[in-house]
């Protein structure tokens, strides 16, 4: 049987890039680990921040769209970002940070048995930092050499994700059926699951809530990505997701990874996504996130491309 190995990266709306480019690596600390487009629509920027060199497992990732209203909450959403950082220290540590840098924050509480600061980005996105409590941190981790952020409180996995649906069942038999997370805790209107039981950096909250959708807009989040070993594995997977009887994207090139998409019964968007070849493949680490990188499909299409981006730095 073939596993998850956990998040990969989740993607969410931004309406404007250089705001978001100043928060998440002046005051989150990441580093900007590819500037991009859209390979679905190159009028807008993608841009990527994760590591030092964007390991998969951290990447947040922005869409920019300029028209991007203001998001109305609602269910059938992903709807929370969990991230860790290494100790209660640090926990303190990012909140006399926000204290300073007027981030809108809660005061240290906790989140499903863990030491919690939540926080929003300008934009309203709703993340959380969360004490890892002194475990083996992520093989794959690269602390970010230019962060403002010491090494020792910089955020290294994304943790908890939340999504909030209308039919918990629909979400979570997916998760369990399909792609082998392990129930932990089932409480109320919610059902905590890990991808492998006591591996937090690949945990998924599914709340129920009933209600309309949720309206996209700034700050909200477009999807969850998954990891998956190689192509191989993702060709196997999208075959297992026919036969479960969902539609699928078929194997997508997205030329930094391979990715299958599919939505479950709520219309929640999961996409599954191949380690490699990652980031450095059209640059070297030193480079990364410094220019316009274009997938060869988009190569030729460049100087029009660019016209139309408005500069980030």
């Amino acid at each position: 049987m073939i596993f998850m190995n956990g998040h990969h990266h989740i993607s969410m709306l931004t309406k404007n890039g250089r705001k978001n480019n100043h928060f998440y690596q002046n005051i989150l600390g990441l580093r900007r680990v590819k500037k991009t487009v859209n390979q679905d629509d190159p009028s807008m920027y993608h841009l990527f921040y994760g590591d030092e060199v964007g390991s998969p497992g951290l990447d947040l990732t922005f869409f920019e769209m300029p028209i991007a209203g203001q998001t109305k909450r609602g269910t059938n959403a992903i709807t929370q970002i969990g991230l860790f950082v290494r100790n209660y220290d640090s926990l303190q540590y990012w909140h006399n940070r926000f204290e300073e840098l007027n981030v809108k924050h809660s005061e240290m509480t906790s989140y499903m048995g863990q030491d919690a600061l939540f926080f929003e980005d300008h934009e309203g996105l709703r993340m959380v930092l969360l004490n890892y409590g002194e475990l083996e941190l992520p093989i794959t981790w690269q602390p970010v050499t230019t962060s403002s952020v010491p090494k020792e409180h910089q955020i290294f996995a994304m943790g908890t994700i939340e999504l909030t649906v209308r039919y918990l069942n629909r979400t979570v038999n997916l998760l369990k059926d399909l792609f082998g997370f392990v129930i932990v805790e089932q409480a109320g209107d919610y059902v905590r699951m890990q991808h492998i039981k006591g591996r937090r950096t690949g945990e998924i909250v599914v709340r129920e809530l009933d209600g309309p959708s949720e309206k996209p807009g700034r700050g909200s989040i477009h999807h969850l990505a998954l990891r998956v070993k190689d192509q191989d594995e993702l060709k196997m997977w999208n075959e297992k997701l026919i036969e479960y009887g969902l539609t699928t994207s078929g194997i997508v090139n997205r030329f930094y990874f391979q990715s299958v998409y599919v939505r479950d019964g709520n219309g929640i968007l999961f996409e599954l996504a191949t380690d490699g070849p990652g980031f450095t493949a059209d640059s070297s680490v030193e480079e990364l996130g410094q220019k316009l990188d274009l997938p060869p499909f988009l190569e030729a299409k460049r100087e029009a491309i660019e016209g139309k981006l408005e500069p980030l730095d």
